[in-house]
């Protein structure tokens, strides 16, 4: 009796003890909230309140005719949607490769193509300007765009995990039937390693969505822009209007927060495979 009341009581607190630290973490979101439905001379006022005096729900709608937010956003979604199939497909073809193809100096490669996690992307970063400008490419998407066809080794190694895991007698029955490896790619391989395809899937969005230095070097015309690049230019007016800032940052994090709450059980659910099979 006594155990049972304790084990409530401790399960209550550890209840308790993280809505407060979700409320705490949340703070600077609400923060946010608050100042992107404020007006200006609210804002200008200083006084510290998360509910504003006057809301204005208008400055949701007024932020497409203070910058050309449409316009980002549909540059930032072209590039993501891209990259983000991109980055599931050519990476879970050559992570199929490594684990169920037998080639010769298989080992070897697989090792040199883990060993560019070793690299800072900082350390290419210039040499790969340079070659995009010989040819051409820069003020255009490509630049953020080519790189992730050629695969990364984070997401190969992820799912090259996953694919080994996929039974050889699933595979050399569909050899018996006349399946080539494409075949047993598309109609075995990938159905069954879904989970690590959603947690790579998320990683190149997030990525993607949020990157700011690639638009920052390759993008010189406004009209291709995109969200995180557009919304810096305008903080670097003279004037910051800070609600139609925050109403601009609330819009670019949506997007991430209605994506992890749909497909955080393919997340949660693909952690937990990789960690026990790592154990294993």
């Amino acid at each position: 009796m006594y155990d049972s009341k304790n084990m409530k009581f401790w399960r209550g607190f550890n209840f308790l003890l993280l809505i407060a630290g979700s409320l705490f973490m949340m703070a600077p979101l609400f923060w946010m909230l608050s100042i992107a439905l404020k007006s200006m001379d609210e804002i200008y006022r200083g006084e510290f309140s998360f509910i504003p005096d006057d809301i204005q729900f208008s400055n949701f709608i007024e932020i497409f005719n203070v910058i050309p937010f449409g316009t980002y956003f549909l540059n930032t979604s072209v590039i993501t949607v891209i990259v983000v199939l991109a980055n599931v497909f050519v990476n879970a073809f050559i992570a199929y490769g490594f684990a169920k193809i037998k080639f010769k100096g298989r080992k070897v490669l697989f090792i040199i193509v883990l060993s560019t996690m070793m690299l800072p992307g900082f350390v290419t970063l210039i040499p790969q300007y340079v070659i995009f400008a010989k040819i051409g490419l820069v003020n255009t998407y490509y630049p953020l765009i080519i790189p992730h066809l050629l695969g990364s080794a984070f997401n190969i190694f992820l799912l090259r995990q996953f694919f080994k895991g996929v039974p050889d007698t699933y595979i050399e029955a569909a050899k018996l039937e006349g399946a080539n490896h494409f075949q047993i790619f598309f109609k075995i391989a990938l159905p069954m390693v879904k989970p690590a395809l959603f947690t790579v899937a998320i990683f190149s969005f997030n990525g993607v969505w949020n990157d700011f230095l690639g638009p920052l070097l390759y993008l010189n015309d406004e009209s291709l822009y995109t969200l995180q690049l557009g919304l810096q230019v305008f903080q670097e007016q003279s004037t910051t209007q800070w609600n139609y800032l925050m109403v601009g940052s609330l819009l670019i994090l949506a997007p991430v927060i209605i994506l992890f709450f749909f497909f955080q059980k393919y997340f949660i659910q693909g952690s937990n495979i990789l960690g026990d099979r790592e154990e294993k």
